[in-house]
């Protein structure tokens, strides 16, 4: 089974316009794949420039926010590509995509690791913070799994929510938790997957 590591992917349109997606990459050698969903921004963004900023954060905000339309997060210019990162970074990896393996679902775009960059000391995740991460995956999916599934499983991850989160977990708890029952509701189409 490949290693995926859960990270916010920035991509850019042809404008310049900068696109943040919560995505688990691939771990390819000294690389990354990135499978998004069709139809999604982050797959439009990397077909019209293909390259990415692999960030690494512990805002989990970040990763609740993207998926409940807060996707508006300070950016910065990359070194070496034309796409900007996610300025809060611990840590960003810029990629270039050096090929495309296709799929009618989830292409895969194979990326060159061309530089990667530490910004501040990563101290670790409390459980909150795994727990949130854990239910961006599941509203991310929101479309595609059963409802008992979804409903359970977030059960289970608000115990550590309710045990370890700071003020800034409870905020991007509450977001996801928000989405699912918009979702239900009928109020929402699903998150954006990408």
């Amino acid at each position: 089974m490949p290693m995926i590591r859960e990270t916010i992917v920035s991509t850019a349109d042809r404008s310049g316009k900068t696109h943040f997606a919560p995505l688990g990459l691939i771990v390819d050698g000294d690389g990354f794949i990135i499978a998004p969903f069709y139809p999604s921004t982050t797959l439009d963004n990397l077909r019209s420039v293909p390259f990415a900023a692999a960030n690494f954060t512990d805002d989990v905000r970040v990763f609740a926010g993207c998926l409940t339309g807060r996707g508006a997060w300070p950016s910065a210019p990359c070194d070496e590509i034309p796409v900007r990162r996610l300025a809060q970074a611990l840590a960003h990896t810029e990629l270039a995509v050096t090929r495309v393996s296709e799929d009618k679902e989830r292409p895969r775009f194979h990326c060159r690791a061309l530089r990667t960059v530490t910004h501040a000391p990563f101290k670790g995740f409390n459980r909150a913070q795994a727990a949130v991460i854990e239910a961006a995956i599941l509203v991310s999916r929101l479309r595609l799994l059963p409802r008992e599934k979804i409903e359970r499983e977030m059960r289970y991850l608000e115990i550590a929510v309710d045990k370890t989160a700071s003020a800034v977990e409870a905020e991007a708890w509450g977001w996801l938790q928000d989405a699912v029952k918009a979702f239900y509701a009928g109020t929402k189409d699903g998150a954006d997957i990408g």
